[in-house]
């Protein structure tokens, strides 16, 4: 974008033996700002998997005694509870066995009556 507002300038705006120069400092600044964010995206890889989901917390769909549905971030995964959680119980996952999620209950905040 920067680029294409630089080569109008040089051929609208700027006196004749300027504008060349003004279309080569875009093109350099093009080239390094394209190789800045080439090199900024290439240190973040890619997450995806159930193992992206450790650590997160879902609602159980079907009870967890041991094994059950839970919701997670909008999807619903097949979960092993070995403690055991009920319809409607937040969980949290602590592992995975092939695309079965390991899970446990989260721990409830105290309430006073």
């Amino acid at each position: 974008m920067a680029l294409l507002l630089v080569v109008l300038l040089a051929i609208f705006v700027v006196p004749e033996p300027w504008g060349w120069l003004l279309v080569a400092a875009g093109v350099v600044f093009e080239v390094a700002e394209a190789a800045i964010w080439f090199r900024l995206t290439r240190r973040w890889r890619v997450k995806a998997g159930p193992e992206t989901l450790i650590g997160e917390t879902g609602q159980v769909v079907l009870p967890c005694l041991p094994d059950g549905q839970v919701r997670i971030a909008g999807e619903i995964w097949t979960a092993r509870c070995a403690a055991g959680a009920r319809t409607g119980e937040r969980v949290r996952v602590v592992g995975r066995d092939g695309l079965v999620l390991l899970v446990e209950p989260e721990a409830q905040p105290f309430e006073r009556e």
